[in-house]
Protein backbone atom coordinates (compact mmCIF):
# COMPACT_ATOMS: atom_id res chain seq x y z
CA UNK A 1 0.00 0.00 0.00
CA UNK A 2 1.45 2.99 -1.20
CA UNK A 3 -0.01 6.66 0.46
CA UNK A 4 1.32 10.15 -1.42
CA UNK A 5 1.89 12.62 0.57
CA UNK A 6 2.87 16.51 -0.09
CA UNK A 7 6.17 17.23 1.33
CA UNK A 8 8.76 20.54 1.10
CA UNK A 9 12.37 20.41 0.88
CA UNK A 10 14.77 23.34 2.37
CA UNK A 11 18.62 22.77 2.36
CA UNK A 12 18.07 18.85 1.13
CA UNK A 13 15.86 18.03 3.81
CA UNK A 14 12.45 17.05 3.53
CA UNK A 15 9.20 18.14 5.20
CA UNK A 16 5.42 17.82 5.88
CA UNK A 17 3.53 20.45 5.47
CA UNK A 18 3.04 21.36 8.62
CA UNK A 19 6.23 21.19 10.28
CA UNK A 20 7.79 23.48 6.84
CA UNK A 21 5.20 26.26 8.00
CA UNK A 22 6.34 26.49 11.64
CA UNK A 23 10.12 26.48 10.95
CA UNK A 24 10.38 28.24 7.12
CA UNK A 25 6.77 29.49 5.92
CA UNK A 26 6.65 33.32 6.22
CA UNK A 27 3.39 35.27 7.65
CA UNK A 28 1.19 37.19 5.49
CA UNK A 29 0.32 40.71 7.00
CA UNK A 30 -2.86 40.76 5.60
CA UNK A 31 -4.61 37.20 7.02
CA UNK A 32 -2.46 36.11 8.87
CA UNK A 33 -1.96 32.88 8.12
CA UNK A 34 1.28 31.13 6.12
CA UNK A 35 2.47 31.26 2.90
CA UNK A 36 2.96 28.79 0.60
CA UNK A 37 3.57 29.27 -3.17
CA UNK A 38 3.82 33.15 -4.40
CA UNK A 39 4.67 35.88 -2.11
CA UNK A 40 4.40 39.85 -2.19
CA UNK A 41 6.94 41.59 -0.37
CA UNK A 42 5.89 45.58 0.65
CA UNK A 43 8.09 47.31 4.07
CA UNK A 44 9.53 43.90 4.86
CA UNK A 45 5.90 42.49 5.41
CA UNK A 46 5.39 39.57 3.05
CA UNK A 47 1.48 38.87 2.22
CA UNK A 48 -0.90 36.29 -0.01
CA UNK A 49 -1.00 38.25 -3.60
CA UNK A 50 -4.81 38.15 -2.62
CA UNK A 51 -4.15 39.78 0.37
CA UNK A 52 -1.74 42.42 -1.46
CA UNK A 53 -4.53 45.07 -2.33
CA UNK A 54 -4.58 48.66 -2.39
CA UNK A 55 -5.47 50.76 0.09
CA UNK A 56 -7.97 52.93 -1.06
CA UNK A 57 -10.49 50.68 -3.45
CA UNK A 58 -9.33 47.10 -2.33
CA UNK A 59 -8.79 45.66 -5.57
CA UNK A 60 -5.70 43.22 -6.12
CA UNK A 61 -2.31 44.51 -6.63
CA UNK A 62 -1.23 41.56 -9.15
CA UNK A 63 -1.11 44.56 -11.95
CA UNK A 64 1.59 46.77 -9.87
CA UNK A 65 1.39 49.31 -7.37
CA UNK A 66 2.63 52.84 -6.24
CA UNK A 67 2.83 54.31 -3.32
CA UNK A 68 0.74 56.61 -2.25
CA UNK A 69 0.69 58.28 1.27
CA UNK A 70 3.40 55.17 2.25
CA UNK A 71 0.29 52.69 1.47
CA UNK A 72 0.62 50.54 -1.91
CA UNK A 73 -1.97 51.98 -3.80
CA UNK A 74 -3.30 50.80 -7.81
CA UNK A 75 -2.06 53.00 -10.44
CA UNK A 76 -5.68 54.96 -11.00
CA UNK A 77 -6.80 55.38 -6.73
CA UNK A 78 -3.68 57.26 -6.81
CA UNK A 79 -3.91 59.36 -9.69
CA UNK A 80 -7.56 60.27 -8.52
CA UNK A 81 -6.19 61.06 -4.96
CA UNK A 82 -3.60 63.20 -6.40
CA UNK A 83 -6.10 65.38 -8.60
CA UNK A 84 -8.12 65.56 -5.21
CA UNK A 85 -5.36 66.53 -3.58
CA UNK A 86 -4.50 69.67 -6.24
CA UNK A 87 -8.41 70.37 -6.62
CA UNK A 88 -7.86 69.25 -10.54
CA UNK A 89 -9.69 66.63 -12.48
CA UNK A 90 -8.46 63.11 -13.79
CA UNK A 91 -9.14 61.88 -17.50
CA UNK A 92 -11.37 59.10 -17.14
CA UNK A 93 -9.59 57.92 -20.10
CA UNK A 94 -5.88 58.21 -19.62
CA UNK A 95 -5.87 58.66 -16.10
CA UNK A 96 -3.64 60.79 -16.09
CA UNK A 97 -3.76 64.78 -13.99
CA UNK A 98 -5.90 67.29 -15.96
CA UNK A 99 -3.60 70.18 -16.00
CA UNK A 100 -5.66 72.59 -18.56
CA UNK A 101 -9.08 72.96 -19.12
CA UNK A 102 -11.65 69.61 -19.25
CA UNK A 103 -14.19 68.41 -21.15
CA UNK A 104 -17.01 66.82 -19.57
CA UNK A 105 -18.45 63.85 -21.06
CA UNK A 106 -21.09 61.97 -19.77
CA UNK A 107 -20.67 62.96 -16.35
CA UNK A 108 -17.06 62.65 -16.58
CA UNK A 109 -13.62 64.70 -17.18
CA UNK A 110 -11.05 63.98 -20.00
CA UNK A 111 -8.41 65.99 -21.90
CA UNK A 112 -10.18 67.73 -25.10
CA UNK A 113 -7.56 65.72 -27.04
CA UNK A 114 -9.15 62.40 -26.67
CA UNK A 115 -12.02 63.07 -29.11
CA UNK A 116 -12.97 64.45 -32.21
CA UNK A 117 -16.60 66.57 -33.13
CA UNK A 118 -18.77 64.01 -34.26
CA UNK A 119 -19.97 65.95 -37.60
CA UNK A 120 -16.88 67.29 -38.57
CA UNK A 121 -14.18 65.25 -37.27
CA UNK A 122 -12.23 68.04 -35.85
CA UNK A 123 -10.11 68.32 -32.91
CA UNK A 124 -12.06 69.52 -29.65
CA UNK A 125 -11.74 72.01 -27.48
CA UNK A 126 -13.30 71.87 -23.63
CA UNK A 127 -16.18 74.33 -24.99
CA UNK A 128 -17.70 71.24 -26.78
CA UNK A 129 -21.31 70.35 -26.11
CA UNK A 130 -22.79 66.90 -25.77
CA UNK A 131 -26.26 66.02 -27.83
CA UNK A 132 -27.41 62.70 -28.05
CA UNK A 133 -24.35 61.11 -26.25
CA UNK A 134 -22.37 62.53 -28.67
CA UNK A 135 -20.07 65.11 -28.68
CA UNK A 136 -19.84 68.33 -31.33
CA UNK A 137 -17.43 71.40 -31.28
CA UNK A 138 -19.59 74.43 -31.18
CA UNK A 139 -20.35 75.97 -34.88
CA UNK A 140 -21.78 72.27 -35.54
CA UNK A 141 -23.66 72.43 -32.20
CA UNK A 142 -25.32 75.36 -33.05
CA UNK A 143 -26.91 74.10 -36.08
CA UNK A 144 -28.81 71.91 -34.64
CA UNK A 145 -32.28 72.14 -33.67
CA UNK A 146 -32.54 71.87 -29.91
CA UNK A 147 -34.20 73.19 -26.91
CA UNK A 148 -32.22 74.18 -23.76
CA UNK A 149 -33.66 73.99 -20.27
CA UNK A 150 -34.01 77.09 -18.28
CA UNK A 151 -33.14 75.54 -15.42
CA UNK A 152 -30.27 73.24 -16.06
CA UNK A 153 -29.20 74.86 -19.11
CA UNK A 154 -28.27 71.48 -20.57
CA UNK A 155 -30.31 70.32 -23.99
CA UNK A 156 -33.45 68.62 -23.98
CA UNK A 157 -33.66 65.52 -25.83
CA UNK A 158 -36.61 63.99 -24.58
CA UNK A 159 -39.88 65.57 -23.86
CA UNK A 160 -40.48 69.26 -23.13
CA UNK A 161 -42.49 71.45 -20.98
CA UNK A 162 -43.46 74.84 -22.71
CA UNK A 163 -44.37 77.59 -20.22
CA UNK A 164 -43.42 81.60 -19.32
CA UNK A 165 -41.79 81.60 -22.87
CA UNK A 166 -39.02 79.01 -22.04
CA UNK A 167 -38.32 75.15 -22.38
CA UNK A 168 -37.77 72.90 -19.76
CA UNK A 169 -37.01 69.45 -18.54
CA UNK A 170 -40.62 68.57 -17.26
CA UNK A 171 -38.78 67.49 -13.78
CA UNK A 172 -37.12 71.21 -13.85
CA UNK A 173 -40.26 72.63 -14.17
CA UNK A 174 -40.81 73.46 -10.55
CA UNK A 175 -42.54 75.56 -8.26
CA UNK A 176 -40.22 78.68 -7.59
CA UNK A 177 -41.17 78.44 -3.30
CA UNK A 178 -41.44 74.59 -2.61
CA UNK A 179 -39.12 73.61 -5.77
CA UNK A 180 -42.04 71.01 -5.87
CA UNK A 181 -42.50 69.70 -9.70
CA UNK A 182 -45.78 70.76 -10.89
CA UNK A 183 -46.10 67.34 -13.09
CA UNK A 184 -49.01 68.65 -15.23
CA UNK A 185 -51.08 70.46 -12.61
CA UNK A 186 -51.69 74.02 -13.39
CA UNK A 187 -49.19 77.02 -12.18
CA UNK A 188 -49.10 80.19 -11.60
CA UNK A 189 -46.70 83.06 -12.83
CA UNK A 190 -45.34 86.54 -11.53
CA UNK A 191 -42.49 88.12 -12.70
CA UNK A 192 -41.41 85.20 -15.00
CA UNK A 193 -41.09 82.81 -12.03
CA UNK A 194 -44.22 79.63 -11.58
CA UNK A 195 -45.40 78.78 -8.33
CA UNK A 196 -47.93 76.04 -7.25
CA UNK A 197 -51.57 77.46 -6.18
CA UNK A 198 -51.00 77.02 -2.44
CA UNK A 199 -47.79 79.18 -2.37
CA UNK A 200 -48.72 82.16 -5.22
CA UNK A 201 -52.09 82.64 -2.67
CA UNK A 202 -49.80 82.85 0.22
CA UNK A 203 -47.32 85.07 -1.23
CA UNK A 204 -48.85 87.17 -3.98
CA UNK A 205 -53.11 86.51 -2.95
CA UNK A 206 -55.81 85.31 -5.08
CA UNK A 207 -55.14 84.50 -9.01
CA UNK A 208 -56.97 85.88 -11.30
CA UNK A 209 -58.92 82.28 -13.05
CA UNK A 210 -58.74 84.21 -16.57
CA UNK A 211 -55.19 85.54 -16.39
CA UNK A 212 -53.66 83.62 -13.64
CA UNK A 213 -51.73 86.83 -12.47
CA UNK A 214 -52.43 88.12 -8.93
CA UNK A 215 -55.23 90.51 -7.72
CA UNK A 216 -53.73 91.75 -5.15
CA UNK A 217 -54.08 95.35 -4.91
CA UNK A 218 -56.43 95.14 -7.55
CA UNK A 219 -60.21 94.91 -7.84
CA UNK A 220 -61.24 91.76 -8.17
CA UNK A 221 -64.55 89.89 -8.35
CA UNK A 222 -65.31 86.60 -6.49
CA UNK A 223 -67.98 83.94 -7.67
CA UNK A 224 -68.35 80.26 -7.77
CA UNK A 225 -65.62 80.27 -5.47
CA UNK A 226 -62.64 81.78 -8.07
CA UNK A 227 -61.68 84.70 -8.37
CA UNK A 228 -61.55 87.11 -11.40
CA UNK A 229 -59.95 90.52 -12.30
CA UNK A 230 -62.32 93.26 -12.75
CA UNK A 231 -61.94 93.48 -16.36
CA UNK A 232 -61.28 89.66 -16.64
CA UNK A 233 -64.83 88.42 -15.59
CA UNK A 234 -66.25 87.91 -19.16
CA UNK A 235 -69.51 86.25 -20.35
CA UNK A 236 -68.45 82.87 -21.24
CA UNK A 237 -70.56 82.89 -23.93
CA UNK A 238 -69.99 86.74 -25.67
CA UNK A 239 -66.88 87.77 -23.87
CA UNK A 240 -68.68 90.78 -22.84
CA UNK A 241 -67.15 92.35 -19.00
CA UNK A 242 -70.06 91.45 -16.39
CA UNK A 243 -70.38 94.35 -14.07
CA UNK A 244 -71.23 92.69 -11.17
CA UNK A 245 -73.61 95.90 -9.92
CA UNK A 246 -75.31 96.84 -13.04
CA UNK A 247 -75.36 93.37 -15.63
CA UNK A 248 -76.98 89.83 -14.45
CA UNK A 249 -75.62 86.91 -15.25
CA UNK A 250 -76.13 82.84 -14.66
CA UNK A 251 -73.78 80.35 -13.58
CA UNK A 252 -73.36 77.32 -16.27
CA UNK A 253 -70.98 74.96 -14.89
CA UNK A 254 -69.06 77.07 -12.41
CA UNK A 255 -68.72 79.67 -15.85
CA UNK A 256 -70.39 83.22 -15.73
CA UNK A 257 -73.23 83.83 -18.59
CA UNK A 258 -75.15 86.96 -19.88
CA UNK A 259 -78.75 86.83 -19.37
CA UNK A 260 -78.70 86.70 -23.66
CA UNK A 261 -76.33 84.04 -23.79
CA UNK A 262 -78.08 81.97 -21.69
CA UNK A 263 -81.15 82.23 -23.20
CA UNK A 264 -79.35 80.88 -26.18
CA UNK A 265 -79.07 77.65 -24.94
CA UNK A 266 -80.78 74.68 -25.87
CA UNK A 267 -84.26 74.06 -23.42
CA UNK A 268 -83.35 70.88 -23.26
CA UNK A 269 -79.56 71.98 -21.37
CA UNK A 270 -81.38 74.71 -19.26
CA UNK A 271 -83.67 72.08 -17.68
CA UNK A 272 -81.27 70.22 -16.95
CA UNK A 273 -79.54 72.96 -15.21
CA UNK A 274 -82.57 74.39 -13.27
CA UNK A 275 -83.08 70.80 -11.88
CA UNK A 276 -79.37 70.44 -11.05
CA UNK A 277 -79.97 73.88 -9.00
CA UNK A 278 -83.37 72.88 -7.33
CA UNK A 279 -81.61 69.21 -5.76
CA UNK A 280 -78.58 71.39 -4.82
CA UNK A 281 -81.01 74.19 -3.65
CA UNK A 282 -83.28 71.56 -1.35
CA UNK A 283 -79.76 69.87 -0.38
CA UNK A 284 -78.80 73.21 1.40
CA UNK A 285 -82.25 73.57 3.32
CA UNK A 286 -82.06 69.82 4.58
CA UNK A 287 -78.75 70.73 6.09
CA UNK A 288 -80.19 73.81 7.81
CA UNK A 289 -83.01 71.68 9.17
CA UNK A 290 -80.05 69.40 11.03
CA UNK A 291 -77.96 72.31 12.20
Amino acid sequence: LYVLMLFFEHEGRKYCQEDYELLFAPICSGCGQYIIGRIFTHKNSKWHPKCFTCYICGDELNGGFVKYQGNPTCKPCAARARAAADSKYLCARCNHIIDTDHLTFKGEPYHPHHFDCFDCHRPLTHRAKELHSHLFCLPCYDTKEISVCAACKKPIEGRAVSAIDKKWHPEHFVCAHCEKPFAGERFYENKGMAYCEPHYKKLFGDPCFYCCQSTHNAAEVSQFGKTWCEEHFLCHGCDVILKTSSVKFLEVDLQPFCKKCYGKLPEEYKKRLKKLFDMVEKRKEKVLKVV
